[in-house]
């Protein structure tokens, strides 16, 4: 017998959206089911069209409440360093917005930040949801998490060396430090980033959503 979400028949329904079936398949996956009894949604945004994929490291609590990625003072300020409206941010035609997992995964030990991302997540959902994005054009690697998925080889020994020697990365990707205000002493040690690394930045989204 055919599920129902959103409306729509999952099972033999050849009609049904792609994204649909894959965030069926995510809820229902067996390391999700006590999320989702707890009511808790995953959260991320994707769409054909998009060009620019963004990948972080979780959602806050914030974002879980609201089941908007990217919804406090990190996601404002990422929004400022790509140069784009909130508007353009928000639209799955042209950000798809991946975190490394889409729960938020609770407070960290001691209760200092949030606790990493699950192990194992990213690697069984990014792949069916780029699968169905085949415009991405640059990925955004914002973090340890998402730079030692995605650059695993390349990567330099620490996130700062990583982010300042970008330009090796490039085109296809581009990694950056966490947007938290809990890094503003990073900024103050690394003024470099925002003096040449967000103006570039914000050339090649630019060139990316064109």
């Amino acid at each position: 017998m055919a599920e129902w979400i959103s409306g729509e028949s999952v099972g033999n329904d050849r009609h049904l959206d792609a994204f649909a079936v894959v965030r069926h398949e995510l809820i229902h996956d067996a390391a999700n089911v006590a999320l989702r009894e707890q009511g808790m949604d995953p959260i991320y945004t994707a769409g054909a069209a998009a060009r620019v994929a963004v990948i972080g490291q979780a959602p806050g609590r914030r974002a879980q409440a609201s089941g908007v990625p990217w919804d406090d003072a990190s996601g404002v300020t990422l929004m400022q360093w790509l140069g784009v409206t909130e508007g353009q941010f928000r639209d799955p035609d042209k950000f798809a917005l991946l975190p490394m997992d889409f729960y938020y995964p609770g407070p960290g030990r001691g209760g200092s930040g949030d606790a990493p991302p699950r192990r194992g997540f990213a690697a069984r959902w990014h792949p069916p949801l780029f699968a169905l994005m085949p415009n991405i054009r640059l990925t955004l690697l914002i973090g340890r998490y998402a730079q030692q998925a995605y650059l695993p080889i390349a990567r330099a020994e620490t996130l700062t060396d990583t982010v300042r020697r970008y330009e090796q990365f490039l085109p296809e990707r581009f990694p950056l430090v966490h947007p938290s205000p809990l890094n503003f002493r990073w900024h103050a040690r690394n003024p470099w980033f925002a003096a040449e690394v967000v103006e570039d930045l914000r050339r090649h989204i630019e060139t990316a959503l064109r």
